[in-house]
Parts: C-alpha cells; sequence; structure tokens
C-alpha cells in the first residue's frame, strides 16, 4: 500500500516509516521546509516539502494515497492555545480538506489521552465525555482536533480512525525521556501523592505502530476512537526507578502530599504567566498532571474491534529503551544544555 505520513521527522512518525518500509509499502512523507529529512531520503522515502496549510500543495500530495498517518503535532506544556491550534486543528483541518474525494482506505489521526480530564483516571474508556476547556494549549489543542477529524468523517466520508495513546516512550524519543533523566540527574523528581504507587498510562513505541498497522487493516475501526496503552500496570516509581537504575542515577525519594504540590504548581504558573515567560515554569500542571495522578485507562474497546494485544512488555521494552539512551549517551548531554 501507499502510505503517507506527516511528522515522519519525529519520534513517533519516525518509527512508523520504519515499520511501512520493512512491510514493504511504498511511503511518502510531508517535511517542513529546512527540516533535516536527509535519513528519510536515504530511506528511499518521497519527501514532500512545503506547508501542512498549503491546501493546493496537499492535494498534489495526496494524489494515489491509501492512506495517510497523521503524526505531526506542536507537542509541549506550555505557550499560548493559539500556537497549539495554528499546527494542530488548522494543520490537521487542511490535510482532511484535502482528504475530500480521495480514495482512502485509511485516516489515522494520532490524538493524545491527554484530552480527558486532570484528574485520577481508574479504567476511563472512549466513553467518557472531554472537558471543554484543559489548562495547557497541547491539550486543549488535541480535543479540538478530534472534533474537526470527526467532522470530516461524518460529515464528508474521510475514513478517520483516532488513535489516543498514552505517555510514549522508546529509542529516539527526543522530547520527554531526555528531560526525565536529566530531572533525575539533578534530584528534581518527585512523586507528589500516592508515594510513586498512581499508574503511568505508558505505550512502547512499538506497540503504538502495531496499533497503527491494526487501524488501517480493520474496517471496524473507521469512524471510531481507541485509548492505548501497553495494557499492563506500571506505577510512576516503577518506570522512573527503572530509568534511573539504567543510567546509574540515584533513585527519587521525595514524596510531597498532591495538595502541597498542587499549591506550588498553582503559585509558579501563575507567577510565569504574569511575567509572560516563554518557557515552561519548574512545576507546571501537565507535569504535576504526567507524576501525580493515577492515569489509568481502560483499552478494552481497542482489544474488542482491532484485536490489539501489545506484544512488547514493559520489562523488555524498558530494557530495549535505556539500551539506546546508554549507547546514544552524548544526544542525552546535549539535550541538558
Amino acid at each position: 500500500m501507499r502510505y503517507l505520513i506527516t511528522g515522519a521527522t519525529g519520534f513517533v512518525g519516525g518509527h512508523v516509516v520504519d515499520a511501512c518500509l520493512q512491510r514493504g509499502h511504498a511511503v511518502s512523507a510531508f517535511v517542513r521546509p529546512g527540516s533535516n529529512a536527509a535519513a528519510l531520503a536515504k530511506q528511499g522515502v518521497v519527501l514532500h516539502r512545503g506547508d501542512l496549510n498549503d491546501v493546493g500543495f496537499l492535494r498534489q500530495a495526496l494524489t494515489d494515497v491509501d492512506v495517510v498517518v497523521h503524526c505531526a503535532a506542536k507537542v509541549g506544556d506550555w505557550g499560548p492555545v493559539e500556537d497549539y491550534r495554528q499546527v494542530n486543528v488548522e494543520g490537521l483541518r487542511s490535510l482532511l480538506e484535502s482528504c475530500k474525494g480521495q480514495a482512502l482506505s485509511r485516516f489515522i489521526h494520532m490524538s493524545s489521552l491527554g484530552v480527558y480530564a486532570a484528574r485520577n483516571h481508574y479504567g476511563t474508556d472512549e466513553t467518557k465525555p472531554l472537558p471543554k476547556r484543559h489548562r495547557d494549549g497541547y491539550s486543549q489543542s488535541k480535543v479540538e482536533a478530534e472534533a474537526v477529524a470527526m467532522h470530516y468523517y461524518r460529515d464528508f466520508g474521510v475514513p478517520v480512525a483516532i488513535l489516543r495513546p498514552g505517555f510514549v516512550y522508546g529509542p529516539r524519543d527526543r522530547a520527554v525521556m531526555p528531560r526525565l533523566i536529566e530531572n533525575l540527574r539533578t534530584g528534581m523528581v518527585r512523586y507528589p501523592g500516592g508515594k510513586g504507587r498512581r499508574a503511568l498510562n505508558t505505550i512502547f513505541v512499538r506497540n503504538l505502530v502495531d496499533a497503527v498497522f491494526l487501524a488501517v487493516e480493520r474496517e471496524e475501526a473507521v469512524g471510531q476512537i481507541y485509548n492505548l496503552t501497553d495494557g499492563e500496570a506500571v506505577s510512576k516509581r516503577r518506570f522512573c526507578e527503572a530509568v534511573a537504575d539504567a543510567m546509574e542515577l540515584p533513585r527519587p525519594t521525595l514524596t510531597p502530599p498532591y495538595w502541597l504540590a498542587w499549591l506550588v504548581t498553582w503559585c509558579c504558573d501563575r507567577a510565569a504567566r504574569l511575567r509572560g515567560a516563554k518557557e515552561a515554569p519548574t512545576f507546571s500542571f501537565p507535569r504535576l498532571k504526567f507524576m501525580g495522578l493515577n492515569l489509568d485507562f481502560s483499552i478494552e474497546k481497542a482489544k474488542m474491534d482491532l484485536g490489539y494485544l501489545p506484544r512488547v512488555r514493559f520489562e523488555d521494552a524498558i530494557f530495549e529503551t535505556m539500551a539506546w539512551y546508554k549507547e546514544n549517551n552524548p544526544f542525552v548531554v546535549s539535550a541538558r544544555r
């Protein structure tokens, strides 16, 4: 089949590209002007350099494409919501507009479990309504993006399937894992409430890629939304200690009460907003959600509809992940700077 992938120079998109090529599919990719796509070109990926808001350019690139996997997104936990909307909502809208009338078999939209309310979750499934407002621009824009995707499915017949992965980890992540390693090194990791026993919604990147192909292959996926995790209990403490041990760093020990962590976070957030900070404060609400809330989500729908059964268990996945970071330690050092 002929796949077109957005965000192909990124973490998840890059792994989707690799898996497509291994399966013998033809692959093309949208690439922003100025992006380093030499590795993709070397793999034989057809590159389309341009703007995701240029509908004419997008229509031309979509000619003869069977499947679109939309991984491109502006990620982060700070900044004006409009900056996130421009990429995550309006970029998606332009892409879906370009797909109208195209003979696609599937449009995979990569969303996030971050669309759910910032509270404790115990087996939350896809029937839970999403909040209309989030504190951070990323989560807000992902909620709005899902609404746009479903609009194009219902009103124009674009064969959309929405995937909501949790915290994606694995080799080649250049965002979250390097920051976590640095915070472990400097002793900044804490377990607010629950002493680190609360669930982390992990999903190994290869398990996520498996779910992408299942959503492409199963007709039941069209017009549906799926939560995705590794499907096993992984606590904050278990994950962080596995990373710390692999990198020979001290294990976190601080376990402040959640109410105190929330109060400190509110003060830091307020102060940062008042001074117009361009970077997230040390303690932010997305980080508090990540480390302090119980993030347990049901994946039963994905199991039933798609036959999704995560094949890489946590122990093997974290071993492979940390082996990559130990081998690529110069990158981690550069990330700290």
